[in-house]
C-alpha cells in the first residue's frame, strides 16, 4: 500500500530529478522511492555501526536469547 506525502525540494535539485526522470522514462515518484530506499540501506548500516560502537564502549550490553526467554517466562529447549 502506498501513501501520498508532500515534500519540499530545492528547485535546482527538482529540475535535475525531472531531467533524469525524462531521460530514463520514469516518474519523479519512482526515482524518489528508489533514492529513499537506497538511503535507508545506508541508514541501516549507520545504525548498526552506532550499535557496535555502543557495545564496544560498554554503553550497551548483549543479552542472550535464552535470558530473554527466561525473563519472559518462556521455556527454551536445551541445545543438543
Amino acid at each position: 500500500m502506498k501513501k501520498a506525502i508532500n515534500i519540499r525540494m530545492d528547485v535546482n535539485l527538482l529540475s535535475e530529478l525531472d531531467g533524469y526522470a525524462e531521460e530514463l522514462e520514469r516518474s519523479r515518484t519512482y526515482l524518489i522511492e528508489k533514492a529513499v530506499s537506497t538511503y535507508v540501506d545506508t541508514l541501516d548500516e549507520m545504525l548498526a555501526d552506532k550499535r557496535i560502537d555502543a557495545l564496544k564502549s560498554g554503553q550497551s550490553t548483549v543479552v542472550s536469547m535464552e535470558d530473554v526467554f527466561k525473563n519472559a517466562g518462556l521455556n527454551v529447549l536445551s541445545r543438543v
